[in-house]
């Protein structure tokens, strides 16, 4: 099983080869990803899915972890395999696709290239609650930090319980306004066993589709 490719990219249109020490591997991406790429003949490492089958061998790459992690839920999904995931990818970004998954956007969804209203419709049925926590997983890790609009200044709320900061970043990085999240975090209440994934399930039944 192939996980990982390095190596001097061979670029040919959208054709993508990964030339490991003379042995080119042929790893189909989405446009996300081939529009990260270095430029032909530079070295590249790519995270790697292989799907055997009876008669063939398949490669699908994937420049960044992020992408890689959405690629393996979507995947899960009836009738989404490998093929119609790149495909899906290939509509947006990683973050942006699992933005919309979370807030349950079935409309948003359909707007993504590869997507019509059923496949959307599945994807929220059975990936909402994996995507609010991958949304919150690549918040945590503090990759792709929210900009904040040019002129204004950041300030904590004195008193705030870390969990409600946490949800309020992460409701930002799903695309919503910081003032709209600020709303809905000043309307939840932590107890002893509140956890990110319950407040952040709450807050997403409040926010504005």
């Amino acid at each position: 099983m192939i996980a990982r490719l390095e190596g001097t990219l061979i670029r040919d249109g959208e054709h993508v080869v990964v030339d490991c020490n003379g042995v080119g591997y042929e790893v189909s991406v989405s446009a996300y990803t081939l529009a990260a790429l270095p430029a032909h003949g530079e070295r590249v490492t790519l995270r790697v899915y292989t799907q055997l089958r009876e008669n063939a061998l398949a490669l699908f790459g994937f420049i960044d972890a992020h992408e890689r992690d959405l690629f393996d839920l979507l995947i899960t999904v009836k009738n989404v395999g490998p093929s119609t995931a790149i495909a899906i990818l290939s509509g947006a970004s990683p973050r942006d696709i699992a933005a919309l998954i979370a807030r349950e956007d079935v409309p948003g969804l359909t707007k993504v290239k590869g997507i019509g209203k059923k496949t959307a419709e599945m994807l929220v049925v059975e990936l909402r609650e994996k995507c609010e926590l991958l949304a919150m997983t690549w918040n945590a890790n503090g990759t792709r930090p929210i900009a904040a609009p040019a002129g204004t200044v950041r300030t904590a709320k004195v008193g705030r319980h870390p969990l409600l900061a946490e949800v309020m970043s992460a409701l930002v990085a799903m695309g919503w306004r910081p003032i709209e999240a600020e709303a809905c975090v000043a309307e939840l209440s932590v107890d002893e066993g509140s956890t990110i994934e319950s407040l952040l399930r709450h807050a997403l039944r409040s926010m504005p589709r």
